[in-house]
């Protein structure tokens, strides 16, 4: 298969011009940012939405769990409609679907609207986000494609702890009188922002000869990460019951379904939705093994430090988010030196990373122990920012190795089962760590239970590092 890259305004058959400009990189990157912040801009903001619209902990598991297990679950899907109808296409109709789907969830009158609104709103980051990796894939190449690779990657990580900090911040301002209402609304603006800019900068990519979706692969695919996620995310706050159970057995027998039709559709040449050879890819393979612990210690910690600091230090949303500026400030700075890093050291400045990681951890560890309930920004400073230069030795160095061998026509593929494995890593975070923490809370109390699970992060992040050796040494 061939690729084909064309602007909106150049309608020539010559060769195509550099095909993502420096405004076009900052659209598709403005929109990478969006489905990050609103994964995570919610956990300072529950407590609030709880008492506005009398929700009880399962229906606020639901505005968490619905916008995340919609968003894994059609991720692939959104990839593969990119390839086929053009990722620019794909973009400007997620794109406007998450405005929507925002402006929904802020004027959402109640606990069950809101909750649908979330799913939806999962659903349309779902078919914008992955077009922004694959455009970049396919619309860049050389050092380009490594400098916008490592921009998404810090993109990425930013926006996940500025996500926290701007939930607080907006809940505490109370715009207008809109409390929780405006960590939704914000998106408004910025996503007209978006479809300006895309529509003015952002290039055309697609194959030239796309292949029909997958039906069986698609549904399968559906099934399995909803009998996964659905019952790890909602099944504490429900109490277990039944049907938890029964999906969570089910789903080893719908994985190796799906396993098997994708194989055999692959061995005979069609396009199945997630090709197993694209798995023989090392750097992809073994960079997606790196991301599952490094997802689920990242998000499990964002959501655990958020419960502990509102609800065990009494806190309020702006100081709980504020305490975590120093991890977004350093984690700017330092992913900034990624690139030279690994051009000079190569993938051991993953290595590295784990390694700082897990001592901010542990910083942060020691001051919870030594200081509870008396935690802050002045207390927390040396860990945050440690585990924050970590993390960005990390993630933006990770997404680019796993995308780095995979080919421009399989691009929407790639970028969505990297990105489907990442989300489902957050899910299984806040499913995992969340829950450690909340089932030790009644038994051992607040400062306890939040140690223990900060050194289970700990432990995660010691697979990290471990893994991080087998990443191939150089990146192309």
């Amino acid at each position: 298969m061939t690729e084909t890259v064309t602007t909106p305004t150049v309608r020539t058959r010559a060769a195509a011009p550099p095909a993502l400009s420096g405004p076009g990189l900052f659209t598709v990157l403005l929109a990478a940012a969006l489905p990050l912040v609103d994964f995570f801009i919610v956990n300072v903001a529950l407590p609030t939405i709880g008492a506005d619209l009398a929700a009880g902990e399962a229906v606020l598991e639901l505005v968490v769990a619905g916008y995340g297990v919609a968003y894994a679950v059609l991720l692939v899907l959104g990839g593969r409609l990119g390839d086929l109808f053009g990722r620019r296409r794909l973009f400007l109709v997620g794109m406007a679907a998450f405005g929507l789907t925002s402006l929904a969830c802020g004027l959402a009158p109640g606990a069950w609207s809101l909750v649908a609104a979330r799913v939806a709103q999962g659903a349309a980051a779902a078919a914008m986000l992955p077009q922004v990796l694959a455009t970049i894939q396919a619309a860049t190449s050389g050092t380009r494609r490594a400098k916008a690779m490592s921009l998404y990657g810090a993109t990425a990580g930013l926006s996940m702890v500025a996500g926290q900090i701007l939930g607080g911040l907006l809940v505490a301002a109370d715009i207008a009188g809109s409390g929780w209402r405006a960590i939704f609304l914000v998106n408004v603006p910025v996503v007209l922002l978006g479809l300006v800019l895309a529509v003015r900068h952002m290039p055309e990519t697609r194959s030239q000869r796309p292949e029909p979706v997958d039906v069986p692969g698609t549904v399968l695919l559906a099934v399995s990460l909803l009998t996964l996620l659905a019952p790890l995310t909602e099944g504490r706050a429900a109490g277990w019951p039944l049907w938890t159970w029964l999906s969570l057995a089910a789903f080893p027998f719908a994985a190796a379904a799906f396993y098997a039709v994708e194989r055999r559709a692959d061995r005979r040449g069609r396009t199945p939705l997630v090709p197993p050879s694209l798995f023989a890819l090392a750097s992809l393979r073994r960079g997606l093994a790196l991301m599952l612990p490094f997802s689920i210690g990242f998000s499990g910690f964002m959501f655990v430090i958020a419960l502990a600091l509102q609800r065990g230090a009494g806190l309020g949303p702006v100081p709980a988010g504020l305490a975590l500026a120093p991890m977004a400030v350093a984690f700017l700075f330092v992913s900034l030196a990624g690139p030279r890093l690994i051009a000079r050291y190569g993938t051991r400045v993953v290595t590295a990373g784990s390694v700082l990681q897990g001592v901010g951890v542990l910083l942060i560890t020691l001051a919870a122990w030594r200081d509870w309930p008396h935690l802050g920004f002045g207390t927390l400073l040396p860990g945050a920012a440690v585990a924050g230069a970590g993390q960005a030795l990390q993630l933006p160095n990770v997404l680019r190795i796993v995308m780095s061998e995979v080919p421009p026509t399989r691009a929407g593929v790639g970028s969505g089962v990297m990105v489907t494995t990442q989300q489902s890593a957050f899910a299984l975070g806040v499913a995992t760590l969340g829950t450690l923490f909340l089932t030790l809370v009644p038994h051992l109390g607040m400062r306890d239970a939040l140690v223990i699970t900060l050194l289970a992060q700990v432990a995660g992040i010691v697979l990290t590092g471990l893994l991080s050796l087998r990443l191939p040494r150089r990146v192309g």
